[in-house]
């Protein structure tokens, strides 16, 4: 029974939930013991909740007993990215500058994922401040991807995706600045969507960069995701830049899952050189299938778009040098003090020291190089400039366009320690996800099938204008029918089986 319960989608939970099938603490103890199980190998949690969890899910199903109406994924457990905060549960973005803090407030995610009945499993690993694409940044060891161990999960939010792919959580909370859920959703066969900007509140999620970080869901169906996209999504007055208008229903778009009509524009610039071939083959497999559904496939250009990278990583350490100023031992985190004392200055310098990785120091010396005097014009200003080109590229072709397509990324998993020693070849990997955050718009990653050549998964990634989000779960709940339709079953039942490492993970004692 176990083994079934966290194999099912949310949707199907929230179902069997509702209609006494099952209690909550039946499904939140069989995810627990999945983690036991297997994250000794897969490592996507840096925190569990255990029996918090098991008093939570207790008291749903109390309410549920006593005739309260609820959401349909009341009882439903969830991940959560260690970039949001959480009252009560360590919250570290994945550095040791914050080991051992725990916050006294929830972020506002975490808060309405809580409101909807939604029973927090734990915390999930992510690259130090979510500066990275591998999650081999961060300060606790890396997460492995399910589909093979000595592969990474992407990144910055591997262990979101890592935990979802794994059966240890059905959804999961993710953060996306240039690709973060999109990413590892390609190379992990799940779900990722990137909401428009401001749709998601931003409170209480630690600062990458302001005007790109986004929270967003991370499942393993489109459906799913849409049912966590409508919970979290919504204005919030503690967050300056939500917007203040009313959503729709992504379920409800999901349902309808018609692209009769739909004009898909693909990307020429994202269709070519650079991009592994089995991934560009499940990306042209996935068109054809959209188009004998009645979908309309045109080329577009975005020639700016080549410009995006570049921009990108200027405009990004700029703003996390300033978001990561308030790391500076005095008011919380990490203390280091010289032998024999020192000033606040020094005992500041020793804590950075101690407390930030390479990744994170790397970007920070970038960022304030760029923003110093007599080359803030030269870099930042330049960098902003480009962006605001990267706009009207999406203007341009959204005019002729209901959706844009591309390939998530351009390779499947790479393995471990591939790419550290090249930090460029790192930030290649977010060529197709980066414009999104330069422009504001939402994307979704759905998975597009295994690359031939390595039999890892592809995900296909759908682009559309500012506040039509509902656009993407049409278009991705649509082409998911079709692909599970000729795969028989959904992608993921074709990963392999976990269970030779659960001894290994409990000698360990992982958790």
């Amino acid at each position: 029974m176990s083994d079934e319960l966290i194999r099912l989608s949310a949707a199907a939970l929230g179902e069997k939930l509702a209609q006494g099938e099952v209690s909550s603490v039946e499904v939140t103890r069989a995810h627990l013991d999945r983690i036991s199980a297997v994250d000794g190998a897969v490592h996507a949690f840096l925190h569990v909740e255990g029996e918090r969890a098991i008093e939570t899910a207790a008291e749903i199903d109390r309410r549920r007993a006593a005739g309260d109406v609820l959401g349909p994924l009341a009882g439903v457990p969830i991940a959560i990215k260690d970039v949001l905060v959480t009252k009560g549960m360590p919250s570290t973005s994945g550095s040791r500058i914050l080991e051992g803090w725990i916050p006294p407030y929830d972020a506002t995610p975490v808060t309405k994922v809580r409101e909807a009945g939604m029973i927090p499993l734990g915390k999930t690993n992510m690259d130090e401040f979510a500066m990275g694409s591998s999650t081999e940044h961060s300060a606790y060891g890396p997460t492995h991807n399910p589909w093979d161990l000595d592969r990474i999960p992407g990144g910055s939010g591997g262990g979101s995706a890592a935990s979802v792919a794994a059966f240890e959580a059905p959804l999961a909370l993710g953060s996306d600045t240039g690709g973060s859920i999109r990413q590892p959703a390609h190379v992990t066969g799940t779900v990722g969507v990137k909401p428009t900007y401001g749709a998601v509140s931003r409170y209480g999620s630690i600062a990458l960069a302001s005007s790109l970080d986004q929270i967003g869901p991370v499942t393993r169906t489109v459906l799913d995701a849409a049912l966590l996209h409508d919970v979290i999504a919504g204005h919030d007055p503690l967050d300056s830049t939500s917007i203040p208008e009313a959503w729709p229903s992504m379920a409800e778009a999901v349902r309808r899952a018609d692209v009769s009509g739909l004009r898909i524009g693909v990307i020429k610039e994202l269709d070519g050189e650079g991009f592994q071939a089995g991934v560009r083959q499940r990306f042209h497999e996935s068109l054809e299938l959209l188009e004998q559904q009645g979908a309309e496939i045109v080329e577009v250009s975005a020639p700016h778009f080549e410009y995006a990278i570049a921009a990108y990583y200027l405009i990004l350490p700029a703003e996390a040098s300033s978001n990561l100023a308030k790391f500076d031992s005095v008011r919380f985190g990490l203390r280091v003090t010289p032998s024999g004392g020192g000033t606040v200055e020094q005992v500041m310098s020793a804590t950075r020291e101690a407390g930030f990785g390479p990744e994170v120091k790397r970007r920070i010396i970038l960022g304030t190089y760029a923003l110093s005097a007599g080359y803030y014009d030269a870099y930042y200003g330049s960098a902003q400039k480009v962006r605001t080109l990267v706009q009207r590229d999406f203007d341009a072709a959204f005019a002729g366009v209901d959706v844009l397509a591309s390939p998530t990324a351009p390779t499947t998993a790479f393995k471990f320690g591939e790419k550290l020693a090249d930090p460029v070849s790192m930030y290649l990997n977010d060529i197709a996800t980066i414009p999104a955050n330069l422009a504001g718009v939402p994307g979704i990653s759905v998975p597009a099938g295994l690359a031939p050549e390595d039999g890892l998964p592809v995900g296909i990634q759908f682009l559309a204008p500012a506040r039509e989000d509902a656009r993407l779960y049409n278009v991705g709940a649509a082409l998911e029918q079709l692909l599970e339709a000729r795969w028989g079953g959904p992608l993921l039942a074709q990963a392999p089986d976990l269970s030779a490492h659960e001894l290994t993970a409990t000698e360990e004692g992982a958790l």
